[in-house]
């Protein structure tokens, strides 16, 4: 099992990191985990073609993880993909996919359509190349004998009093070759993330801030209700007896900080710790 790490940014532009967007690779299956900024060229340079992915896995619909989904749709469609394409999301993502195909990329794809008729080929819509599935809490069994299991996590939506239907986010569980990792999405503690990632062999979790970046009442609020900081995320994984903590959706940061936030967190979590960086790969053997 192959984990990179596209895009460890987040909401923020920041020229060292692109948005949120992890590439688990298992079992001849490439999977990405939300669709940040950039992602499409990410997985260009990580010597993926857009086309050839064979499933997207989004959190929830904050932009920064799926301002690249369109992209990639578009891209692979314009690239000639026809076989379906698995994209997985909480509540609305369904509705946010109809969106972007029929009425912000309209125009465009009855361009392509029309341009192909004009040279005798017939090209089908891109919601013919999709397998669009709502799901808030199931196992999904992937060829090769992939399991992706999806749960609901808590991002906010008791810190800001939003319904399921209002506001969902979803982490997936990733088992193959006898390996699990967990891909936390923008996570804290509660819902069904402890039990996602109970004794992974990894977790791909956000650290936002560091401690030290924990100050005002509102990133004290941040952190606690919306997104984990790095003293949260160590204590879920410490908790979830996770075998490699791998940090990611990071604010932009010194050197000197980046390796601060890592010690803080070494000093809690007694395993492996790696602060996560854009095109990083790490193999789970």
């Amino acid at each position: 099992m192959k984990i990179t790490l596209l895009g460890t940014g987040g909401p923020r532009p920041d020229p060292m990191r692109y948005g949120p967007a992890t590439l688990v690779q298992a079992s001849r299956l490439s999977l990405l985990f939300d669709a940040g900024r950039g992602a499409a060229t990410q997985l260009a340079r990580a010597g993926i073609r857009v086309e050839d992915l064979d499933a997207i896995f989004i959190t929830h619909h904050h932009f920064d993880h799926i301002g690249g989904l369109a992209d990639l749709i578009m891209a692979a469609w314009n690239n000639g993909r026809t076989v379906p394409l698995l994209v997985v999301g909480p509540l609305g993502t369904d509705t946010i996919i109809e969106g972007m195909l029929e009425h912000v990329y309209a125009r465009d794809i009855n361009f392509r359509i029309a341009e192909e008729w004009a040279h005798g080929r017939k090209l089908d819509h891109p919601s013919e190349m999709l397998d669009v599935r709502v799901i808030v809490s199931q196992r999904i069994d992937l060829p090769h004998g992939v399991e992706v299991t999806v749960g609901q996590v808590e991002h906010g939506s008791k810190g800001i009093e939003l319904s399921l239907e209002e506001w969902s986010a979803s982490a997936y569980r990733v088992s193959a070759e006898g390996r699990t990792v967990t891909i936390s999405g923008d996570a804290v503690e509660g819902l069904e993330l402890g039990v996602l990632a109970a004794n992974s062999d990894a977790l791909v979790m956000c650290a936002y801030l560091a401690k030290d970046e924990i100050v005002t009442p509102e990133e004290r609020f941040l952190t606690d209700k919306v997104i984990a900081g790095a003293p949260q995320a160590a204590a879920i994984a410490t908790e979830a007896n996770v075998a490699l903590l791998i940090l990611t959706h990071i604010r932009e940061k010194s050197d000197e900080e980046t390796e601060r936030m890592r010690s803080e967190v070494t000093a809690v979590f007694p395993g492996e710790v790696i602060v996560g960086y854009d095109l990083l790969v790490v193999d789970i053997p």
